[in-house]
């Protein structure tokens, strides 16, 4: 099972720790480059959950969905098949209705790809933007539970 760690230091950041698949590789046998930001979403959602916010229940219940509004990768060397990696997450800024989150991919000490990712907070609806529910202004500044974090979506 997956365990998220607190990174020390660090206000409001996150790590997840991630395995590269063959999926996740190209003929070269190296990550394929769209796949880091398949990674840096699985990191922000198991975050999310860490810290009590549930996208589902916001959804249905709330009418709140968060959507990908502006994404940046910067690609510094490769990851490749049975990598353990690591994606670091933290906020770079807190808007009404968006999150601004910088997220690294790494192997160890080596920084392997940095993402910059806006994600707003829009009605389910009209998809318009609305402001973020005060639970996850408020779930953002928590500790994050490792054991929620570790929990699958498939069944929750």
């Amino acid at each position: 099972m997956n365990q998220p760690t607190r990174r020390r230091g660090v206000q409001s950041g996150f790590d997840w720790p991630i395995r590269v698949y063959y999926e996740d590789t190209d003929a070269g046998g190296i990550v394929f480059f769209a796949n880091y930001l398949k990674f840096f979403e699985r990191a922000r959602t198991e975050w999310l959950r860490a810290c009590g916010i549930d996208q589902r229940m916001l959804a249905e219940q709330n009418g709140v969905l968060f959507v990908v509004s502006e994404t940046a990768v910067q690609y510094r060397a490769p990851a490749r098949l049975d990598d353990m990696l690591t994606v670091a997450s933290r906020i770079e800024r807190l808007g009404k209705a968006s999150v601004e989150f910088v997220q690294e991919a790494r192997r160890g000490d080596r920084v392997l790809a940095i993402g910059t990712i806006r994600v707003g907070c829009v009605d389910h609806a009209t998809l318009k933007p609305i402001a973020l529910p005060r639970a996850v202004s408020e779930g953002l500044g928590r500790e994050p539970h490792p054991f929620e974090a570790g929990m699958s979506t498939a069944n929750n």
